[in-house]
């Protein structure tokens, strides 16, 4: 009878601790890790948190304030996602460090600018003037892009454009590539600089009001939510996809961005 009580003790405590487990489990899968750049993604992932309350998911928004950290948290599974980036960023970026990340949804584009402190038109260039650039590739050669269309340089048919890939450059233009958080320090040290919108806002810059040009809005440069290969079908991945491009979303990019921030779904 002894050795029966126990066996039906032990039994009830596996069960207990079985249960336990699940209720620890189940609240965990309603908990998401989102890394993001403050401006405008930590900014529009505060408005997906409200949203995703509302659906017993706590959202955790975790600011970087460069483009590799989150993409390796994101791989080591520190992260379930990430918001800062677009496709041909984040498929170099695989193709480089040997990571498997995949996008689920675009959010919103990003018009990159040119800037100047000295300047107030880019024909004001004068022969020699220095331009500051973003290192990485893909930036590097939407900013180079940018200044082809402006009739600053040409450039050849390199799927991605570097200094290399210049053909022509009339005013002898100094492109000077920095890590792209850099670019507006040094707006006092260069004539121009070509600057992503994320790293503008935070230096209280206008894209609408102080950038002399702009990318073009048919631009393929949306922003997106960054996933790791596998998590695509997670309930909490479903349920931030959803958020991320609702009503509501759209409805805040809108008034609090003016159209210097673009929704793209």
């Amino acid at each position: 009878m002894k050795n029966i009580l126990k066996i039906v003790l032990a039994i009830f405590i596996a069960v207990g601790f079985s249960a336990c487990g699940d209720k620890n489990e189940n609240k965990n899968d309603k908990i998401i890790k989102v890394g993001a750049t403050p401006v405008p993604h930590a900014e529009i992932l505060e408005v997906v948190k409200k949203l995703m309350a509302k659906d017993g998911y706590t959202l955790e928004i975790v600011e970087f304030t460069d483009y590799v950290t989150p993409n390796i948290a994101v791989e080591e599974g520190e992260l379930d996602a990430n918001f800062f980036q677009h496709v041909p960023y984040m498929n170099e970026f695989n193709k480089n460090k040997g990571t498997h990340l995949i996008n689920t949804v675009n959010v919103h584009l990003e018009p990159m600018g040119v800037y100047s402190r000295s300047i107030k038109d880019l024909k004001e260039l004068k022969d020699g003037d220095t331009i500051a650039v973003p290192n990485d590739p893909t930036n590097e050669s939407r900013a180079l892009i940018i200044l082809e269309r402006e009739g600053l340089i040409t450039l050849n048919d390199d799927a991605l454009k570097t200094v290399q890939s210049i053909l022509s450059n009339p005013k002898n233009l100094q492109i000077k590539e920095l890590d792209a958080p850099q670019l507006p320090r040094v707006l006092d040290e260069v004539a121009a600089a070509v600057i992503n919108t994320n790293y503008a806002l935070i230096a209280k810059l206008s894209p609408l009001e102080d950038a002399i040009a702009l990318e073009s809005k048919d631009s393929p440069y949306a922003n997106i939510i960054t996933i790791k290969v596998g998590n695509e079908n997670k309930e909490s991945i479903k349920a931030l996809n959803k958020a991320i491009t609702s009503p509501e979303v759209k409805a805040f990019i809108r008034e609090k961005y003016k159209g210097a921030i673009l929704e793209a779904f």
